[in-house]
């Protein structure tokens, strides 16, 4: 059974700010230098408008014209984005067009069904941008999923290799063990299971810069006769593993065919074999808006996130039993915020190798998931699984 996690230990500069989230001292600018505060204090951020009445128009339209328009260069923020999304969300509509977004993410057909073409499409959208770019805001061993920040004034590579340690010792990876990685990403676990644990380790993407980036560390590292990385999806993979990683990848797959998603990984798991699924999801209160809308239009395509409930009743459906849950949001919310000060501190150099737009979607979506984790509007579930009939001895 995964041992007890260590009490989060943040970095000075992560921790939460003295002032309230949802009312930060603030100010607006136009190019003429025309500038007004809002609060007291100096100002944490300062949205550039072009004139103030195009900036009410924005406020009056609601989150998802506002995210567009931030999208589309109509404004800008200079300073903390991710309290100025805090208070975004705090004082522009997000109902007003909630209905609309429902309806449309109902209406799509993606859905209802994935092709494992969709799929690759989709993956392609969102990883294939530049591996350049993401190295921009990543940590040096490319993991784009949660850091793990279990000691005061860890830095985002010291959390991340922690990160990858508390994977492996939670599947109580060992030497020998044949692991697969599903979603492999640029290939940091696969890599760090072979050279830290002795472990023969598969991995499998969809994204051919993820493939051909893992691949290339594969072999720079001479690596080959324990870690195998294959530019295939997840549902054609064949063979038994002892143990199974799947690291914020099944939000890809969709609320939809979290049966299949289940079902497949319990097939390829060996009698007593542990699965260790991570990745997000959201309360029972929640519902889809136009947030939703604007991530499965513009940075997501494909995904969903599903309920914990819905999550842990496909998996025993497959023949999974639950071992050990844990919530890692806040260290979430931590990894996105620094994910966005790296952006921050690139951004010339993002907008070498993407667009502006695009620069500015990415920037957008990790300060809002920044501030989703914080508010636990997300969450981050590590859930251990073993395959039905108990933990060998």
């Amino acid at each position: 059974m995964a041992a007890t996690p260590p009490a989060v230990a943040l970095p000075p500069e992560t921790r939460p700010p003295s002032f309230d989230v949802s009312d930060p001292p603030y100010a607006t600018e136009t190019p003429d230098g025309r500038r007004e505060s809002f609060g007291a204090g100096a100002p944490v951020f300062v949205v550039h408008i072009k004139d103030e009445a195009s900036w009410q128009r924005l406020r009056r339209g609601g989150a998802y014209q506002l995210a567009t328009a931030f999208v589309d260069g109509e404004f800008d923020v200079s300073g903390d984005l991710v309290a100025a999304v805090q208070w975004a969300h705090a004082h522009i509509a997000h109902g007003s067009s909630a209905w609309r977004a429902k309806l449309l993410l109902r209406l799509h057909p993606e859905t209802w069904v994935q092709t494992r073409r969709q799929a690759r499409q989709d993956i392609h959208f969102h990883y294939d941008r530049s591996n350049g770019f993401y190295e921009q805001f990543l940590d040096r061993r490319m993991i784009y999923s949660s850091a793990y920040f279990n000691a005061p004034g860890m830095s985002l590579d010291e959390a991340q290799l922690a990160k990858l340690d508390h994977v492996c010792q939670t599947l109580d990876l060992r030497r020998g063990d044949r692991l697969l990685d599903v979603g492999c990403g640029w290939g940091a676990l696969i890599l760090h299971a072979a050279e830290r644990y002795g472990a023969s380790a598969i991995g499998c993407t969809v994204s051919e810069q993820q493939f051909t980036f893992a691949r290339a560390a594969i072999d720079a590292r001479r690596l080959a006769d324990r870690v195998v990385v294959a530019n295939a999806d997840y549902r054609t993979m064949t063979g038994e593993f002892d143990k199974i990683a799947s690291i914020g990848m099944y939000e890809h797959v969709g609320r939809r065919r979290l049966q299949t998603y289940f079902t497949t990984l319990a097939r390829l798991l060996k009698p007593h074999g542990l699965l260790l699924n991570s990745g997000v999801a959201r309360p029972a209160v929640s519902e889809d808006d136009d947030t939703t809308l604007f991530l499965r239009r513009f940075v997501f395509p494909g995904g969903e996130l599903p309920y914990l409930a819905d999550l842990v009743a496909a998996a025993e459906r497959a023949g999974l039993e639950v071992i050990d849950i844990e919530n890692l949001r806040q260290h979430y919310a931590h990894t996105c915020a620094a994910w966005v000060k790296r952006l921050q501190a690139h951004r010339d150099a993002c907008l070498a190798l993407v667009d502006a737009a695009t620069y500015r979607t990415w920037l957008l979506y990790l300060a809002g998931a920044a501030a989703s984790f914080d508010r636990a509007d997300i969450e981050l579930y590590q859930v251990l699984f073993a395959k039905r009939g108990g933990l060998a001895a």
